[in-house]
């Protein structure tokens, strides 16, 4: 089944293109813009593909399964 394995490693991943978003964006007027908006990026694309596997690891409503047959 799943584990946390996955989700650490994409956070990991995440984390490291945060970092080198914030290091090596080239200088100029529109640096601290250009590396808001690649962490935000990247922030928000981990938290939306994190809940999205927690979700299906874990749903919140379970398969309801008929016993009737007809």
């Amino acid at each position: 089944m799943g584990s946390l394995a996955p989700v650490l490693f994409v956070f990991v991943l995440a984390a490291a293109l945060v970092t080198c978003s914030a290091l090596f964006v080239p200088k100029g007027p529109h640096q601290v813009t250009i590396r808001t908006a690649l962490m935000l990026t990247f922030a928000a694309t981990y938290l939306m593909w994190m809940v999205t596997y927690m979700a299906q690891l874990h749903p919140l409503i379970q398969p309801i399964y008929s016993l009737r047959t007809e």
